[in-house]
């Protein structure tokens, strides 16, 4: 008898699994669900993951073997967590506060986490703030018998060029495979609207989809607005646009909601209006599309058109899309600091794995492996988790990382472009200027408004708390603010991480 004790997710390829599995498909959706995640694991045990499009993370307990079999997906689009306690007894969850619940459970901060998080703004890697508290990796399974934690991989990113194949040869291939996989992401009887940025991703998705409604946000300073040209794009595609205008006082007032519900503190400036989005967009839907994936999968970063300069320099620096804080600054700045204690030997296996490949390819897997799981679907899932939204992200798929990890690199970057190939398939059914537009980067004014005394006082107060004396030399944290507010750097980045994680420790350490 297998149980399933622990699931978050959503499997796409349900209706063939289910005909596959001999799974009355009728049933409702829960139970549907885990009646395929137990057969699966009947039937092809520890690669179940190998015939399961979407995303999943879960445990399983076997009866008759006494064994516990908890999996992640292969991006880790939701996240597992596991505790080992000093009896023995193994905690785990798909959040950490469901393990901060248990017995056995001692809360202890890993002040290790925030020299790697000054540099990266997020928790990367299998540790986590809270001592003891492990992330099960994506691509990997957790074996627990008898006492003993076994973890294993099952995936691991690969890049394999075809040079048969045209421009236009991949561009169809992507556009086609999309066609496939959007009917999967949403049953018939449920309906989705979706998140719509400037950007082509999403624009592409709503294109792509049946969503009727678009839900996008914006800002009093026009030059950070993204939603003008969002509403454009719903307008061309004939779907209603709900727009979330944001105010500097409602971005600081949801700082500590967003830390609390995030779990561990993320520096991602961005990450705050994403919740207000959410909590916005539940209003009116309680499922959305998104279009997380293809930055990675196909060169969607600005940074990636340097790849090939970079060179074999990239394995002394390159840790992931972020590098904020250089190792002589967090040395100045923290009141414990650890030389061997690096960002990048979170990513030498990584780099040993890749061996070969040319620079592009290298950025992307090491950004697959670290970043998108530590930054981007952290925040899609907390967010939309504590806002009650349900949130699918159809460009996160295998079946679309296959045809990326067979595309060379020239069709993803080039001199001029990024996303060359998804952009021309996304010309398809997007007018060209949308299709091809630059890149904005989900920007937020946040650089702007931290530097007005009437919304930075928060800032103030943690910089000059006990808290801030606990961790860092308060003298050197405040010079980089005063820096920053007087106009004489453009450090905003590190204020707002250091800030980040003062909130967050508030949040678990002293008022809980």
């Amino acid at each position: 008898m297998i149980k399933v004790k622990e699931y978050r997710g959503h499997i796409r390829n349900w209706e063939a699994l289910c005909g596959e599995l001999d799974i009355d498909p009728s049933l409702a959706r829960g139970e549907r669900e885990e009646a395929i995640l137990a057969k699966a694991y009947k039937t092809w045990g520890c690669r179940m993951a190998d015939h399961m499009y979407g995303m999943f993370a879960f445990a399983l307990w076997d009866e008759e073997e006494e064994t516990l079999f908890c999996l992640r997906d292969q991006f880790g689009t939701k996240p597992f967590y596991y505790y080992q306690t000093e009896d023995g007894r193994l905690l785990y969850g798909t959040t950490i506060r469901r393990i901060m619940e248990q017995p056995g459970f001692v809360k202890e901060l890993n002040e290790d986490m925030l020299q790697i998080y000054l540099t990266l703004t997020y928790g990367a890697g299998e540790d986590t703030f809270f001592k003891g508290v492990k992330k099960l990796l994506p691509g990997r399974y957790l074996i627990w018998k008898d006492g003993k934690v076994t973890v294993k991989r099952y995936w691991t990113p690969g890049f394999h060029p075809d040079e048969s194949k045209s421009l236009e040869d991949w561009a169809d291939e992507i556009h086609s495979t999309i066609g496939q996989i959007m009917p999967e992401v949403k049953a018939k009887d449920e309906t989705a609207e979706s998140f719509l940025s400037g950007g082509v991703d999403s624009s592409y998705v709503l294109a792509m989809s049946d969503a009727k409604t678009a839900d996008t946000c914006g800002y009093a300073e026009e030059r950070f607005d993204e939603s003008r040209l969002a509403a454009e794009t719903g307008r061309i595609l004939g779907r209603e646009c709900f727009r979330s205008l944001i105010t500097p006082d409602q971005y600081f007032g949801i700082v500590p909601y967003v830390m609390y519900h995030m779990e561990q503190p993320l520096g991602d400036a961005s990450a705050i209006v994403f919740a207000i989005a959410c909590q916005d967009t539940a209003k009116h839907t309680k499922l959305c599309y998104s279009g997380e994936g293809a930055d990675e999968f196909f060169g969607g970063y600005n940074m990636y058109r340097n790849a090939e300069r970079y060179g074999e320099n990239l394995k002394t620096f390159y840790v992931g899309n972020t590098n904020i804080m250089k190792e002589d600054e967090k040395k100045r700045i923290l009141k414990r600091y650890d030389e061997t204690n690096l960002p990048i030997n979170l990513v030498r296996d990584i780099y040993e794995e890749i061996e070969g490949l040319d620079p592009l390819s290298k950025m992307s897997d090491i950004d697959i492996q670290i970043w998108l799981e530590g930054d981007i679907y952290l925040n899609v899932d907390k967010m939309s988790t504590a806002a009650g939204l349900e949130i699918r992200m159809p460009l996160t798929d295998m079946r679309i990382f296959d045809i990326a990890s067979r595309m060379p690199s020239r069709y993803k970057v080039n001199e001029e472009q990024n996303k060359v190939a998804f952009r021309t398939a996304a010309a398809k059914v997007l007018p060209e200027e949308i299709a091809f537009r630059k890149k904005l980067g989900f920007i937020v004014p946040i650089r702007i408004w931290m530097a007005d005394d009437r919304y930075n006082q928060d800032v103030r107060r943690l910089f000059q708390s006990e808290i801030a004396e606990k961790f860092f030399h308060v003298e050197e944290i405040n010079g980089i603010f005063e820096d920053y507010i007087g106009g004489n750097s453009d450090n905003w980045r590190k204020v707002w991480t250091i800030y980040t994680f003062l909130v967050w420790y508030e949040e678990y350490f002293v008022k809980r």
